[in-house]
């Protein structure tokens, strides 16, 4: 069996939805009038991908917790035209992914009072967004970039409190304490070959032999031998949930359900929200070079939140990773001196 075949699509780490591909849309939340409210409009702007809508929804979710807003999700494709419908204008645009790149002098252009907001490094028309949000280990810098350690996410004690309770009766068929194991794949930076999958599943055995209960997730990249081989060990065993991808997903009720989870290195999304729980996390190595995202997984040591896992089980307390809640104060306190400026 070939354990780095490529990645046949499967549910990733998170659901996603949006507007239809290839078009920028407003759909105004039904009642009172947004344009006639103290309400502020938001767009979340991606092309659709799970990973990246999550961090635009993560973020306009966490401004949500400190301001009245409407966030409307907008999906774009990543080719051909870019179609705008009607609607109120956005008060705040927030884009992540190439998608959201590509439209972005348009949506200035078409909307020059939108904040413009931008998770991730643009590599290009920087100029165009009053707020960049990049990984720290891009070492981005400029007057209108703010680093922040990983990436953007949605969670919080709230929603991990609701996943888990949604969750429970499944919960409580796995036997404690639990271990959530996410496994991504391949990348450009990292590559999921023999040694690294002989290696995945060492480790899930060793947490077999100390009777943890396993909370298992797999990612739409991970190579097809490698899931399938998964699926014959684990799909079938009492004291394990693998989720295949059919049904609701469970992935943020495996955070909360979890005594300690582990992440394997090459998903930067998963690292940093399994970092925002406050459980411990295990960094699983795979094959490849790191390369700028050593800078990460060092941030996230430092933080107190990971660590790499060498065989034994240790229990620690950090305080949760809050950069999206840092990222949203500092868009907050951009729209109210914009206000300001208005008013005077």
């Amino acid at each position: 069996m070939d354990l780095s075949a490529p990645a046949a699509p499967v549910q990733d780490e998170h659901a996603a939805g949006g507007a239809p591909a290839g078009c920028l849309r407003f759909a105004a939340r039904p009642g009172k009038s947004v344009a006639m409210s103290n309400t502020r409009i938001c767009w979340a702007v991606s092309d659709g991908r799970a990973g990246m809508a999550s961090q635009a929804l993560g973020l306009a979710q966490a401004l949500a917790r400190r301001t009245p807003l409407a966030i409307t999700p907008v999906t774009l494709a990543r080719t051909g035209p870019l179609a705008f419908q009607d609607g109120p204008a956005p008060d705040i645009w927030i884009g992540c992914g190439r998608a959201a790149v590509r439209a972005a002098r348009s949506v200035r252009a078409a909307y020059p009072g939108a904040l413009m907001v931008y998770i991730q490094d643009p590599r290009a028309h920087h100029e165009v967004f009053d707020l960049i949000l990049p990984p720290r280990h891009d070492r981005l810098q400029g007057a209108n970039v703010l680093p922040l350690i990983g990436s953007p996410n949605r969670v919080t004690p709230e929603l991990l409190e609701a996943e888990r309770l949604a969750f429970a009766d499944r919960l409580a068929q796995i036997r404690g304490p639990r271990a959530a194991v996410l496994i991504g794949g391949d990348s450009r930076h990292h590559r999921f070959l023999q040694d690294a999958c002989a290696y995945l599943i060492d480790r899930i055995e060793a947490l077999r032999a100390q009777r943890i209960g396993l909370l298992i997730t797999l990612s739409r990249r991970t190579p097809d031998g490698f899931a399938a081989l998964i699926r014959e060990r684990y799909g079938q065993q009492a004291d394990i949930w693998l989720h295949q991808g059919d049904g609701p997903n469970p992935y943020f009720a495996f955070l909360a359900g979890a005594d300690w989870i582990f992440v394997t290195e090459d998903s930067t999304n998963m690292l940093t929200e399994a970092a925002a729980t406050g459980r411990p996390v295990y960094r699983l190595g795979v094959d490849g070079n790191p390369g700028k995202f050593r800078r990460l997984y060092a941030a996230l040591e430092g933080h107190g939140a990971v660590r790499p896992f060498l065989g034994a089980l240790e229990r620690w307390d950090y305080v949760p990773l809050h950069e999206t809640e840092r990222a949203a104060q500092r868009v907050l306190e951009m729209l109210d001196a914009r206000c300001d400026m208005r008013a005077a």
